[in-house]
């Protein structure tokens, strides 16, 4: 199921239990603490806790925990496509499906298991997903958290159709933050943005860093490799650092967009931000045989490590 390189007992590293479902789940933990959980239903990260047990993903108290509903919250896998499209569910099916733990996996390149607790999981579309998208695929996820505490999604999406395939894809990530208006986001300034609030109407950043006073529903295209949202009355950072992935998407629903969905509460707007590495305003197009892959590597560091400069973010993962 997943593999653990050093002298902690690999057992304690990986552990199946059921989630609210009673659907199996994978509790991934390193040993000073931190852990994570992933769902097999959706494939979806539901949990990431820090060495001190504090929450750093969001997941609303009126979420609905049963399929085919997505959970509101964690990391929902976006695929085949984002947002609402032809026949396709809201954001895709993959994040409602059932996957499966891979034992033997194709091997990552250039990416070992040391000092990692993992799990690889598998999605395979079933007879009724090739009714609505008749594209034969294997898609592989590796969840994986860092003796340092750091969270890694890494995807693997394989065409095994006899023609090629087109599709978009984002982690959906949910961010716990003190409060929007608190909050800021380092590195995507100067770029173009597509706004999905003005009909995806192109728009150049203007900010020195984005801040939060109105709901926020933009496609950040052409971002780089990593972004930073600082919170500032929790004084800490998250770091997202992407590869294959060359958008960014950043969502608020704000107060009255709130209201109108069932499954959020009407004030946790203030207490939640999605930032997500995607790849929308350019399909990835697969020939047969070809395999993408797109990674998410998040970490929180003091917001002091890393307010001034971007570039050295990188140097920390």
């Amino acid at each position: 199921m997943g593999h653990f390189s050093g002298v902690w007992d690999q057992k304690s590293a990986i552990e199946m239990t059921k989630d609210w479902n009673g659907h199996d789940q994978v509790v991934l933990r390193n040993p000073q603490g931190a852990s994570a959980r992933v769902s097999l239903h959706g494939g979806q990260v539901t949990s990431w806790r820090n060495d001190r047990g504090e929450e750093l993903l969001f997941t609303s108290s009126k979420a609905i925990f049963k399929p085919p509903k997505a959970v509101r919250g964690g990391i929902p896998i976006c695929f085949p496509q984002f947002g609402s499209c032809g026949s396709l569910e809201q954001h895709g099916f993959a994040r409602n499906r059932m996957w499966s733990i891979e034992d033997n996996p194709p091997a990552l390149p250039t990416n070992g298991s040391h000092g990692k607790s993992f799990v690889d999981l598998l999605l395979k579309p079933s007879e009724e997903d090739l009714k609505y998208w008749p594209h034969s695929f294997e898609f592989r996820l590796r969840v994986s958290l860092a003796s340092d505490g750091n969270l890694s999604l890494t995807s693997r999406i394989r065409n095994i159709n006899g023609k090629p395939f087109s599709f978009a894809f984002a982690y959906h990530t949910y961010f716990a933050v003190s409060d929007i208006s608190e909050v800021r986001i380092e590195g995507l300034e100067t770029l173009d943005y597509l706004d999905n609030l003005c009909q995806r109407e192109r728009f150049t950043e203007q900010g020195d860093a984005l801040t939060f006073e109105s709901e926020v529903d933009r496609v950040y295209v052409s971002s780089p490799s990593c972004i930073a949202v600082l919170d500032h009355e929790r004084k800490r950072t998250y770091v997202i650092k992407k590869e294959g992935l060359p958008d960014t998407v950043v969502w608020n629903p704000w107060e009255k967009k709130s209201k109108a969905m069932v499954d959020f509460g009407d004030e946790e707007y203030k207490q939640m931000l999605c930032v997500d590495p995607a790849a929308i305003e350019k399909s990835i197009t697969l020939k047969p045989g070809e395999e993408w892959t797109g990674r998410m590597e998040l970490a929180v560091v003091p917001s002091s490590f890393c307010s001034d400069d971007l570039e050295s973010l990188s140097l920390y993962f």
